[in-house]
């Protein structure tokens, strides 16, 4: 049985689907997982591919949904998204990966949605990812 936390997500997410097809994308996958990594949508949309994090919150959060994707859940998405690519879901001819954010908040008017297209660029330095 899901708690009222997943219940949200899953909402948040239909809702970040349906505004993400509004957008021309093409949903590839939700909530692909590679054993304890998993990402929340993959579209691909003009060529590129696109790592969407979904952040679901009710009106009154004290923090924006998108404020709660951090490093380490940055991180989290690179490795993810290398697994992803390197496996037999992943579609041909990608040219570009794009790694964006889109928070929905549940009022009482309905959903609004806030969409950060390319919101972090992963650098690779010596080995290690940082971000800019």
């Amino acid at each position: 049985m899901k708690t009222s936390s997943q219940t949200l997500g899953s909402r948040g997410e239909q809702e970040a689907c349906s505004f993400l097809l509004g957008e021309g994308h093409r949903i590839l996958r939700r909530n692909w997982r590679a054993g304890h990594l998993e990402l929340d949508v993959i579209t691909v949309c003009s060529g590129t591919l696109h790592i969407v994090e979904v952040k679901t919150r009710t009106e009154g959060a004290p923090v924006p949904p998108e404020f709660n994707v951090g490093a380490d859940k940055r991180r989290h998405m690179v490795r993810a998204a290398q697994e992803f690519l390197h496996s037999d879901n992943a579609p041909p001819g990608i040219e570009e990966v794009q790694f964006d954010v889109l928070s929905v908040i549940f009022s009482e008017c309905g959903p609004v949605i806030e969409y950060y297209p390319a919101a972090f660029v992963p650098v690779y330095t010596g080995g290690a990812v940082n971000f800019r």
